[in-house]
């Protein structure tokens, strides 16, 4: 008798093709990923239980072969594998670093060693770890003008100012580079480029562990609490996961031990921290799925066009306000807007004559009931306001993909740009008004 013949074996056909399409797709084959973890091996890391995959959801992770209980070791990488300053210091980098004043920064030293060793290619003894880095992220920095325009106000602001951070850093490094030109049989200027740099920078603010180590004197007095740990830095992240993480000094290894365990043949998460979708875009260059953390930043400047053309107080209220910290991470919640937002609001509707309340406000009194409606109702314009920015800015992406469909110009500036768009739908509204997560951004490739 035949089979899958029809309606109903096309129904089949579809629904293994739609199964196998999200299947986990194990990368333990590829050649980058053999010749890690045989230099890991080599350096006295032993797991067999954690492989690399490919999942459709959160894209690059570690699974489990077998199941882990609340309480074991998720991964425990020996002191060997990590790549710190101590690391730097003692490698043909170290006389150099030592010799210059002033001194540089941990940060710089670990970026100036990543750039090095990309640079020596198969002669690296780094090389199977950087083989498996991104060549490059999804961060903000390195978003386009464009693309950045369309971001929430408060978000453009720390994107503008990181941006600049990593260029000043290149900047004010120049002449370190060029002392290293005895390293190198090509020009350093080739070599310690802008974008080699943002590369590397990005490389150490994402993908390192917090560890402290003893400050060096040959060092600057930046606190010196990265940690570069191969393997270990393809666990992704859930805001939900309880792990706890740091260094044994009995094991001499970085150690991740499961709070909550988890099933064979799962993806296994470790969380970076209780960070809101922001700061996860901006330090790690994704946004995660049902983030507990998650708020709407709030631009102390949006106050000025509320408040500002009908209270004379106006200017006094805001220096007061900012004089007193309550002008930075005003913000919307799940459960609505924050505790000092709302603060803020209930200050900026007193009357004149009640000059003698700010203070008393800002410790949290009670005001009469018109100046509470007033505020609530300051706070839905700022809600409506906030709905409106996201509109437009959803719309201009929408105009552009058009545009990019009838000109078949299909990008890496136009894929960025959508995933901007999304980014910034998320940061404003989700778990705010209901919208579908299938519509954002996840885990990017860590």
């Amino acid at each position: 008798m035949e089979t899958n013949k029809g309606r109903r074996g096309r129904r089949k056909r579809r629904q293994r093709f739609k199964q196998s399409s999200v299947r986990p797709v194990n990368l333990c084959h590829e050649s980058r990923y053999v010749e890690l973890r045989k230099w890991l091996k080599q350096h006295g890391f032993k797991c067999n239980s954690l492989i690399p995959v490919q999942f459709s959801d959160t894209g690059r992770g570690l699974m489990t072969t077998r199941a882990i209980q609340a309480g074991d070791v998720l991964i425990a990488l020996p002191e060997m594998c990590l790549l710190t300053t101590a690391t730097v210091l003692q490698s043909y980098l170290g006389g150099y670093i030592r010799r210059w004043k002033p001194a540089i920064s941990p940060l710089l030293a670990l970026c100036v060693f990543l750039i090095s060793e990309r640079h020596l290619g198969t002669e690296s003894q780094w090389k199977p770890y950087l083989d498996i880095l991104p060549t490059s992220y999804t961060c903000p920095v390195y978003f386009s003008d464009e693309v950045v325009s369309l971001l929430p106000r408060v978000l453009r602001r720390k994107v503008l100012s990181q941006r600049n951070t990593i260029f000043q850093l290149h900047t004010h490094s120049l002449a370190f580079f060029k002392s290293l030109q005895p390293l190198f049989s090509h020009p350093v200027e080739d070599i310690f480029t802008y974008d080699a740099l943002r590369w590397a920078w990005c490389s150490v603010n994402s993908r390192t562990v917090y560890m402290e180590h003893q400050q060096s004197p040959d060092l600057a007095k930046d606190p010196d609490v990265y940690a570069m740990a191969p393997y270990l830095d393809l666990l992704n992240h859930s805001p939900g996961v309880q792990v706890k993480a740091g260094f044994n000094h009995v094991t001499r290894c970085y150690e991740i031990r499961s709070m909550q365990g988890c099933k064979k043949y799962q993806q296994t998460f470790i969380c970076y921290g209780p960070h809101d979708s922001q700061r996860l875009l901006l330090e790690y260059g994704f946004v995660a799925p049902d983030n507990p953390h998650s708020v709407v930043y709030v631009d102390p400047a949006i106050l000025q066009q509320y408040f500002f053309e009908v209270d004379k107080q106006f200017q006094q209220k805001h220096l007061f306000l900012k004089e007193q910290g309550f002008l930075t991470n005003l913000t919307f919640g799940p459960d609505g807007p924050s505790w000092k937002l709302m603060t803020t609001l209930r200050l900026l509707c007193l009357r004149p004559e009640q000059y003698a309340c700010w203070k008393s406000v800002l410790l949290g009194s009670a005001v009469s009931q018109d100046v509470e409606e007033q505020s609530l109702g300051a706070a839905w314009a700022l809600c409506r306001h906030l709905m409106e920015e996201n509109k437009e800015a959803v719309a201009k992406v929408c105009l552009q993909h058009c545009c990019g469909e009838r000109h078949n110009h299909t990008t890496r500036c136009f894929t960025t740009t959508v995933f901007a768009s999304k980014v910034c739908f998320h940061l404003s509204f989700s778990g705010l008004y209901g919208l579908p997560f299938s519509f954002f951004p996840l885990n990017s490739e860590n």
